[in-house]
């Protein structure tokens, strides 16, 4: 018996030595999941939120990871909420790093992506989550069966959210390789005929269309995304030009871009990654939209420097109106 306990006692301690080495320090998640209410939470003051992405398990207490994005999102008008579009693994750690370097009533959306599909507690946890997130947003709809914890929508001040599950086959919320199928495509059809909110926003993890990092112009996942399933891809595109989704935001490629295409209706905006120094193909990066005083959606692209670690705007896109 002793010995099992040495034992174990022995891989704790190598655990946490090369956990040191590689500069992941893990932040304790007791309780992390009883969230709280936010005073003063009203519809009236509700006027920005932000999207950060694609950490995974670069989280914790190193400032050069996801921790560095989150002091510098403490900075700016962050609103209430951040939505994060998948590759969020281990889930906890994440919102343990957002509320002990944002705010500790700080809401959180996860989204799932391919690496939570793929990850049986991954899965547990944010379906676990999903009371919290019921009892402090109002939701519209709920998913197809067998998605209630993973696709729903609500709306907040002006703005109609979707939250997409892509992984979800029409039977499994873990049975697609990242499709719209049409289970979903039905769902999402049915909750767009019902808003009547201006702006309306959709996340899922994939992109539409893959596109190169606005700077380092890194290109990755083509053939790999929604574009895997062309003609499902092409029918949910065309729906949110349908009913003028203003945006659908997505992440998987760990390349940031904003884009309309000609003729579209729809941006799509890959959120890149927030992981700091542990991808140096594209700058790490969250995004903050803000709602002016007209009810217009403008997007601020906040970017790291790698030499600095800092920060700031790199674009600034109003996505009420067409591109130029």
């Amino acid at each position: 018996m002793k010995t099992k306990a040495y034992r174990f006692i022995w891989i704790l301690f190598l655990f946490l030595f090369i956990s040191c080495l590689l500069g992941y320090s893990p932040i304790s998640e007791i309780d992390i999941i009883n969230d709280s209410y936010v005073l003063n939470d009203t519809d009236e003051n509700f006027k920005s939120f932000i999207v950060a992405s694609d950490m995974r398990e670069f989280t914790g207490n190193n400032p050069d990871w996801f921790r560095g994005a989150c002091e510098a999102i403490a900075t700016v008008d962050n609103g209430l909420f951040m939505f994060s579009v998948g590759d969020i693994d281990p889930p906890g750690q994440v919102l343990a790093t957002i509320k002990k370097y944002i705010n500790t009533d700080y809401r959180w959306f996860p989204i799932v992506g391919n690496h939570e599909a793929e990850t049986p507690s991954d899965m547990e946890w944010i379906r676990n989550y999903y009371p919290v997130i019921e009892s402090r947003v109002n939701i519209i709809s709920e998913g197809p069966t067998g998605t209630k914890e993973t696709m729903y929508s609500f709306e907040k001040g002006p703005i109609h959210f979707i939250i997409l599950n892509e992984y979800f086959d029409g039977t499994s919320d873990i049975g697609s390789n990242g499709d719209i199928v049409s289970a979903t495509y039905n769902w999402l059809e049915e909750d767009l005929k019902k808003t009547e909110k201006e702006i309306i926003i959709v996340f899922g993890h994939e992109p539409a269309f893959p596109l190169a990092d606005e700077d380092s112009g890194r290109l990755r996942h083509v053939g790999d995304s929604l574009d895997n399933h062309e003609n499902n891809r092409d029918l949910f595109w065309a729906l949110l030009n349908q009913y003028n989704v203003t945006a659908y935001i997505c992440g998987h490629t760990h390349n940031y871009s904003s884009n309309l295409r000609l003729g579209d209706n729809t941006w799509q905006i890959d959120s890149g990654h927030a992981r700091g120094t542990q991808d140096t193909g594209a700058k790490s990066t969250f995004l903050k939209f803000e709602i002016n005083d007209t009810n217009e959606l403008i997007l601020e692209t906040y970017r790291m420097d790698l030499d600095t670690g800092i920060y700031s705007i790199t674009e600034t896109v109003n996505l009420s109106t067409p591109s130029s």
